[in-house]
């Protein structure tokens, strides 16, 4: 899930494989659903990621991941834009899609980050033994395949992750804790932040001042708000 740059309050949510080209705008006090959107002509192969961004002219836009690949085997995956809507009304979104690969050989993904005010945009490999953040050509071109290159190395089991509405932190999270590092990717000084228990944990974002954290798991219907420790948001001025 993701934050709205165009209405407060308002978090993006999508479903995981099999769930369709759907994204729901859902109000993040209530988590009452504010609109239904069809993201047009896309399969939906494994939605895993979303995160939010602004274009060359800088107006909002959104990023959907169809990055999950289990068997490390699809020779390249991708990734759709879209515009964010200005009214929170059911209806389609129309995509540019773009297609990206690994140097090295394909990899199961559920997360990326977004930078909130450009369109750059990083992908996190989900690993037994330790993921990898590539950061993608930063001019991705419609109808060929760019290759991610590596910047960082991350924990395990990497589920999702999130770049602050500032841009001054980002966070990662897995099936037990989150670390929030300053900075954009690759980051620094990691801090950790303990999440309640959850059964595949699997989605993470901000709240709109940066304070705390918002979780959901695949198999609760809660959205729960974790506060961020003080050190992880005082520590960029």
């Amino acid at each position: 899930m993701t934050y709205s740059q165009r209405h407060p309050g308002v978090i993006y949510l999508h479903n995981d494989s099999s769930g369709g080209p759907y994204l729901y705008a859902v109000d993040a006090a209530t988590c009452t659903t504010l609109a239904v959107l069809e993201v047009e002509g896309i399969e939906a192969r494994d939605l895993e990621a979303i995160g939010s961004g602004r274009d060359a002219r800088g107006r909002p836009i959104l990023w959907l991941a169809d990055i999950g690949d289990n068997r490390d085997s699809w020779p390249s995956v991708r990734l759709h834009r879209v515009r964010e809507p200005a009214r929170l009304v059911d209806g389609e979104l129309r995509p540019r899609t773009f297609l990206f690969t690994y140097p090295d050989r394909p990899h199961n993904a559920e997360t990326i980050l977004t930078d909130p005010a450009s369109e750059r945009v990083w992908v996190v490999t989900k690993q037994s033994a330790r993921g990898q953040v590539y950061e993608l050509p930063r001019l991705l071109g419609k109808g060929r395949v760019a290759v991610a290159q590596p910047v960082a190395r991350v924990g395990a089991f990497v589920t999702d992750g999130s770049i602050s509405p500032d841009g001054s932190r980002f966070v990662l999270r897995d099936y037990v804790d989150a670390e929030v590092s300053t900075g954009l990717p690759p980051g620094a000084d990691p801090t950790i932040v303990y999440l309640p228990v959850q059964l595949q944990g699997e989605a993470v974002t901000w709240t709109a001042d940066g304070s705390a954290l918002l979780i959901a798991s695949e198999r609760d219907s809660r959205l729960l708000r974790v506060p961020v420790p003080r050190v992880a948001v005082t520590s960029v001025q």
